[in-house]
């Protein structure tokens, strides 16, 4: 009995328009813009409306429910009005479109009216692949502006900054790593709260803007703490010791979160294994160890010494040794932000 053919995989239709971010968005007769990020999509579309209204201010802007569509309603809106003003056609739910919206838009991709930019927002989904696979193939001359979600702290760090650079407001990296601790949760909250930022006269915005604004939704870990006392930053360390002591964290932790980090990094110290290498003979993530290799950057082991020294002495003076815990735990941050240097 002949051997079956190994199952082939399904073939993913070619992408043949432009992939565009969302800020790079621009007119296209369609305009698909797809992904789960429903903030940067609608941000998206006003960019959008906003560039074809300063092009011409008659522009009339209208909206269709893709999952609500009744047949002729996109040709309707399309048609020639009588002055000729450009139209902007928003489609929202195309990820619940009807059937009679797949086939009437398949059709109109054959041949878009003239002046007219219908705009299809698909939040993600099989349904309406048809007609997905047909823009992206080229039909209609569009574009996909791709909206995806910012999971990384490093992606919504950039996301802030972008927010900043683009008004020529001057912001410290403190303050943005402390915007997006804050608000990383929501995106729309974190760009309404750096456009209220903005807004604030100081030359330079900074950990202390941020706090004075939002002081109660700064939300410090430990190890927040501790990676700015090893990366260097005293100061920056210093604000978010306050602000997790004001928001309720206990000394021992933090303490135990400095220990904890030190340790790693006194393990790897003076190696010259990879990180995949280190995390395997310690028994620790990859990540860990690409996180530790980094954090060494201008440590010594002397002063790795004299710090995990520090972070002795600090942890007994928490426990009950000291009279003041906060008094050890500057004291440690200065130390450890020191590079170990007393």
């Amino acid at each position: 009995m002949a051997a079956k053919p190994p199952a082939r995989s399904p073939v993913k239709p070619k992408v043949a328009i432009a992939q565009l971010a969302w800020n790079q968005v621009r007119p296209a007769p369609i305009v698909l813009v797809s992904g789960t990020e429903s903030f940067l999509a609608d941000r998206a579309i006003r960019i959008l409306r906003d560039t074809l209204k300063a092009e011409d201010p008659s522009l009339e802007v209208s909206d269709l429910e893709a999952d609500q569509y009744a047949p002729g309603d996109l040709i309707s809106l399309a048609s020639p009005s009588l002055f000729s003003e450009p139209r902007m056609i928003r489609v929202t739910n195309v990820e619940k479109c009807s059937d009679a919206f797949i086939t009437e838009t398949l059709k109109y991709l054959d041949a878009p009216a003239e002046d007219t930019y219908v705009v299809l927002r698909h939040a993600g989904g099989v349904r309406g692949k048809k007609l997905l696979d047909a823009i992206r193939s080229g039909a209609g001359g569009g574009i996909e502006v791709a909206c995806v979600e910012l999971k990384k702290d490093a992606e919504k760090y950039d996301f802030a900054a972008a927010e900043f650079s683009t008004l020529r407001r001057r912001v410290t990296p403190g303050a943005l790593r402390t915007l997006v601790s804050a608000f990383s949760a929501d995106l729309a909250e974190l760009a309404a709260a750096c456009q209220q930022l903005i807004a604030d006269d100081a030359d330079e915005i900074n950990e202390a803007t941020v706090a004075r604004y939002y002081s109660g939704r700064v939300e410090t870990s430990a190890f927040t703490v501790a990676d700015s006392a090893i990366a260097g930053r005293s100061g920056e360390a210093l604000v978010l010791l306050r602000h997790a002591l004001a928001s309720g964290a206990d000394p021992v932790p933090i303490v135990a979160a400095f220990a904890s980090k030190l340790r790693t990094m006194a393990k790897l110290s003076g190696g010259s294994m990879s990180s995949g290498q280190a995390a395997k003979t310690f028994g620790m993530a990859p990540w860990q160890a690409e996180r530790a290799m980094k954090d060494l950057r201008g440590w010594n082991d002397a002063g790795l010494g004299s710090a995990i020294e520090a972070i002795a002495d600090t942890d007994a003076q928490v426990k009950g040794l000291g009279r003041d815990p906060v008094f050890a735990l500057e004291r440690m941050i200065s130390i450890v932000a020191a590079r170990g240097i007393r």
